[in-house]
């Protein structure tokens, strides 16, 4: 069941001005909400019952009823989890457990929000591109880079450059048979939004890893995968979040690489056999 208070959040700012009412008064009172009346909420929110039975759909719920029953459920999912990040006190132990319920929880979280419909779209594109172009910075450049190491292991032509004004160039020489893959967590990173633009320009399909909510890069690209995830303390070292990306990249690596299947593994074959340690 998925954690429906953290989707909420961070679904927030696409939300109508009376859906964004039902949705703040949940965040601050999600207990208080499990045991109202849909007439009682629709009061205190300042809106009516039928903004509540459309807020209930804009998150693919049966209905109220089923909403209170997965807040309640979100309520206990929290009071289990670890409280507070990680802290300057914690032992090595602690750490070692936290970071792992973190990781965890970031692949959850991002199974929850990701349409399977683009999906299918995506591993469907991925599979007919004759270049996959990947583009990312900081943490994301990470993730791209990652992704490019694995679609080269199947033979599919794909660049990475850590450099966004090669990024650019390689964008620049796309044409409509080729894919452009935009990796950005906040959707904001404008390099990364600029490439995709420059992609679409010259016909290429465009994919963004993101996210839940607007932004840039969702506005731009052509499908949007969505992940999401709620980082530590140490949130400049943006753990979850590309624990989440890369994640995504396995399931669309593993997914291109199945429905090419009897093409590619020779290729899958021939790159293991070239990087083993071989005794001599």
């Amino acid at each position: 069941m998925r954690d429906i208070i953290f989707n909420i959040n961070e679904l927030k700012d696409t939300f109508t001005p009376s859906e964004s009412k039902i949705a703040q008064y949940i965040l601050e009172y999600p207990q208080q909400v499990t045991n109202l009346t849909i007439n009682e909420l629709a009061r205190v929110c300042n809106t009516s019952e039928a903004s509540v039975v459309r807020f209930c759909k804009t998150l693919n719920l049966k209905g109220f009823q089923d909403l209170k029953v997965k807040i309640a459920a979100s309520i206990a999912i929290k009071h289990k989890e670890l409280d507070g990040g990680i802290s300057k006190d914690d032992s090595l132990s602690t750490i070692v457990q936290k970071i792992g319920n973190f990781n965890k929880q970031a692949i959850e979280q991002a199974s929850s929000v990701l349409d399977l419909n683009a999906l299918e779209e995506a591993v469907e594109v991925l599979s007919n591109a004759r270049r996959i172009d990947f583009s990312g910075l900081g943490a994301s450049g990470i993730v791209a880079y990652d992704a490019m190491t694995k679609f080269m292991r199947i033979n599919v032509p794909c660049n990475y450059y850590s450099d966004s004004h090669l990024q650019l160039t390689s964008a620049a020489n796309l044409t409509r048979d080729d894919v452009a893959v935009g990796i950005s967590y906040s959707g904001n990173t404008r390099e990364v939004v600029d490439v995709l633009k420059i992609a679409k320009e010259k016909g290429a399909y465009t994919i963004s890893i993101t996210k839940v909510g607007n932004s840039p890069l969702v506005e731009t690209a052509d499908i949007n995968l969505y992940v999401s995830s709620q980082e530590a303390i140490f949130r400049a070292g943006a753990m979850a979040s590309r624990i989440a990306q890369l994640n995504l990249i396995d399931i669309l690596f593993v997914s291109v690489a199945i429905k090419k299947y009897d093409e590619v593994i020779g290729y899958l074959e021939n790159t293991s056999g070239a990087t083993s340690i071989r005794k001599i």
